[in-house]
């Protein structure tokens, strides 16, 4: 299992942290600051997933009048590491 760190960028979460399998399916992702009932929550929702179909999904979400979101970093993390 490889372990992942990520500094995100525009959004205020300061890092993502999370674990990826032999089989691409993520673990044990973890936000440091943002939302913090919100970002717990996309941590169960994709945990045991296919990295890149969460990937996929996340990939584009905004929030607020960012082009960005926690959950964009996540997938763009993801990315990088797939």
């Amino acid at each position: 299992m490889e372990h992942i760190k990520f500094s995100p960028k525009g959004v205020c979460s300061v890092q993502i942290d999370f674990d990826i399998d032999d089989e691409k399916k993520l673990h044990n992702v973890k936000f440091v600051g943002g939302c913090n009932g919100n970002l717990k929550a996309i941590g169960r929702l994709v945990e045991g997933k296919d990295a890149s179909e969460i990937a996929d999904i996340l990939r584009g979400n905004t929030c607020g009048m960012k082009g960005t979101s926690c959950a964009d970093q996540l997938a763009k993390a993801i990315d990088e590491a797939v």
